[in-house]
């Protein structure tokens, strides 16, 4: 037999593991936002930011917490190490997804693994917004089924307070925000029948500047802003086109989600829980709506956290199994849309 194709044989052959979820775990800041403390600060109202968004209240980190995205990440994923019985030193990889990092550089990721005191694991941030924790998700899924690594800490956290508008010129975005972090471990099955089942991901980088924060950057920076002062600059504000992103992301997850059920074989009445990105209440409604589930197939929480992009599907993940809604057996789905565009999907079979 030619030596390429004794190669080919020896690759087919060699194991490939699935990836499972086997602990979980969330931490939220203590102090509560609620929307009248909001009617406080600027021109709105709870009838108003009900009535566009599902949120009531939000969490919001208190300087001088000490709260931050890497404390937070470790708060959550202290609590999902001991859940999944094991200890920091076993981990392998930590993937870290958050748009509000500590510092410029380097990442938070390795905050997190200093803090766990794990000796030289390697520790990566992802930037994909509000779909980081999926597309984190789906990362450390390759990592473990190629056998490169056997635990993966995967968190989700942000911090995003300290840098909205909280005014009545940011108010359309402002309301919407909240801090808080969600965390999983992962580890390889041999059993190819549970476990993460299938990941898809996607991107649509032209319509990269109607969900965005621009400035500062390095065509722009803190100096020239400064001697610029300019009282209109809102750059280093998110930007939210809010009727064009509500547009995209019930087609794009609608889109994703049917690829993944394809892709698995499920129908969509046996999806045990669909656990979507908290953007907005009437997102998820209306994804829930298009597939003919039912309350109990569809977790938000949302209406007390607000979004919290990379974090928001770990906390609501972490939430419904505390609540007994996930249980083995059960067929989850999780899906995101966000700043990019970008959008995934992950189906597991718990």
């Amino acid at each position: 037999m030619p030596l390429k194709l004794i190669i080919f044989h020896k690759f087919l052959k060699k194991k490939m593991f699935n990836s499972k979820i086997i602990g979980v775990g969330k931490y939220l800041p203590k102090n509560v936002v609620s929307n009248a403390d909001l009617e406080k600060t600027m021109d709105t109202s709870n009838e108003w930011i009900v009535e566009r968004t599902g949120i009531q209240e939000r969490r919001h980190i208190k300087k001088g917490d000490n709260d931050g995205v890497a404390t937070m990440g470790v708060k959550a994923s202290k609590i999902a190490l001991e859940r999944a019985n094991i200890n920091a030193q076993d981990i392998d990889l930590i993937l870290l997804a958050t748009l509000s990092p500590d510092y410029y550089f380097p990442g938070s990721g390795v905050l997190v693994q200093d803090a766990l005191e794990i000796p030289d694991c390697p520790a990566m941030d992802i930037r994909m917004q509000c779909s980081g924790f999926v597309y984190a998700l789906a990362t450390a899924d390759q990592f473990i089924k190629t056998g490169m690594y056997k635990n993966v800490l995967v968190i989700g956290s942000e911090y995003h307070s300290g840098g909205l508008d909280m005014t009545s010129r940011g108010r359309n975005v402002s309301v919407i925000f909240g801090d808080g972090a969600g965390a999983v471990v992962m580890t390889r099955t041999e059993n190819n029948k549970e476990g993460i089942l299938s990941s898809h991901l996607h991107s649509e980088g032209k319509h990269a500047k109607e969900l965005s924060l621009i400035g500062p950057n390095t065509g722009r920076w803190v100096p020239e802003i400064i001697a610029e002062n300019d009282p209109e600059d809102i750059s280093y504000y998110p930007y939210m086109n809010g009727q064009f992103v509500f547009k995209n992301a019930i087609v794009r997850f609608t889109e994703v989600i049917n690829e993944g059920l394809k892709k698995t074989g499920w129908s969509a009445n046996e999806i045990g829980m669909l656990i979507p990105h908290q953007a907005n209440l009437r997102i998820a409604q209306f994804v829930q709506k298009k597939f003919g589930l039912s309350d109990d197939q569809v977790y938000n929480n949302i209406q007390r956290y607000g979004n919290t992009t990379a974090a928001s599907i770990p906390i609501a993940l972490t939430e419904a199994w505390e609540e007994g809604k996930i249980v083995p057996g059960t067929k989850v789905v999780l899906a995101a849309f966000g700043s990019g565009f970008t959008w995934g999907s992950v189906m597991i079979q718990w």
